[in-house]
């Protein structure tokens, strides 16, 4: 029975060692077919950015609590807001009116989400469960429209794909996909070995999202796949990927990560293009969003600030100051013209030029 054993632990250890060994050739490859780094054509063909100076235009003040989360409806301006004062507060951001204010089962909630027409809004947290509100519910968007229990884990983030349909990402290390109408949990996808910390979806192909988790790894996936497998994985980060967002024209992405580093992956050449890092800046990143052109890059900081960088040159285009806590959020309006800010301090800020 012993040496059976042996003989198993030898050939898993025997197929470890050919898998890295796999890993490091096809690493070495892609190093070789690369004729050149994006910094450093983009620095030869375009022009260094102006030091960007946004000011605050708006300061969203209501909620009693930290601020963990807001995301932008898509063809309006409107902001929904997540507190840890039990409340999502749904904003016409440019008037700063509160348009609702819908009291959430439970105050630890860690995000939330605006369906692509506007009308629902979704949140979770540490209740292990996904609640949509409509807010065009004839009884008032406080009652639940439906509630998605089957997470083991804490609730980190969630997207609508559709009005239909949801993924949500938690801390029991997977991903699930929902029927809105149904209330029933559709796929599980279940590749990370940590906790799924962060998703986007691709606005050019809402089949396709990514996630970023504590393994240090962010996942390509396609809910066509009727495999339910990872279709891409990119690493380089070195400690826990909290934020994710796709590059304006689906082809890239941005991570944010506790190494202090933001990074730009790119799926067609399958690798990482750039790193976005201060030698003196040692705080976590929590949040990214990149401009409607994509060329800037805006991450939020435990150091309560919001630093700007130029994705394709990789440098530093401006420091942004204002919160009197960690910026625990941010995101691009969907017409490109504001920059919203969440943070620890309670407050949600509006910059713009």
């Amino acid at each position: 029975m012993n040496n059976t054993r042996d003989s198993y632990n030898d050939r898993i250890s025997a197929a470890r060692r050919e898998a890295e060994t796999l890993k490091e050739a096809v690493k070495k490859r892609k190093e070789e077919l690369a004729d050149g780094s994006l910094q450093e054509n983009a620095r030869k063909i375009l022009p260094q950015l102006p030091r960007l100076s946004l000011r605050v235009r708006r300061t969203l003040k209501g909620h009693l609590a930290k601020v963990y989360a807001l995301h932008w409806a898509q063809d309006i301006p409107q902001i929904v807001t997540a507190s840890q004062d039990g409340k999502l507060l749904v904003w016409e951001a440019y008037t700063t009116h509160k348009i609702c204010a819908i009291p959430l089962q439970s105050s630890w909630v860690m995000t939330c989400a605006h369906s692509p027409s506007g009308n629902l809004v979704a949140s979770g947290g540490l209740d292990n469960v996904c609640t949509i509100h409509n807010l065009k519910s004839r009884e008032g968007p406080s009652r639940p429209a439906r509630q998605l229990a089957g997470h083991t884990g804490y609730l980190s983030c969630c997207r609508f794909l559709s009005e239909r349909q949801i993924v949500t990402a938690s801390g029991d290390t997977t991903i699930k996909l929902w029927d809105i109408d149904a209330g029933v949990k559709i796929h599980d996808f279940e590749e990370h070995s940590g906790d799924v910390m962060c998703l986007a979806v691709a606005k050019s192909n809402p089949n396709l999202f990514i996630s970023g988790a504590c393994d240090n790894v962010a996942k390509v996936w396609d809910v066509r796949d009727k495999r339910r497998k990872c279709i891409q994985t990119f690493t380089g980060h070195e400690s826990d990927i909290n934020a994710i967002e796709f590059f304006p024209d689906g082809a890239a992405f941005g991570t944010g990560s506790d190494d202090a580093t933001c990074r730009l992956f790119d799926l067609r050449a399958d690798r990482e293009l750039n790193i976005y890092s201060d030698e003196n800046n040692y705080c976590g990143v929590t949040s990214v969003s990149f401009s409607n052109s994509g060329r800037v890059l805006f991450a939020g900081y435990d150091d309560y600030k919001v630093q700007v960088w130029d994705s394709l040159r990789n440098e530093n285009a401006g420091t942004f100051t204002g919160h009197d806590n960690r910026v625990s959020c941010l995101t691009v309006s969907a017409d490109g013209m504001a920059l919203a800010t969440g943070s620890w301090d309670h407050s949600i800020k509006l910059w713009g030029f």
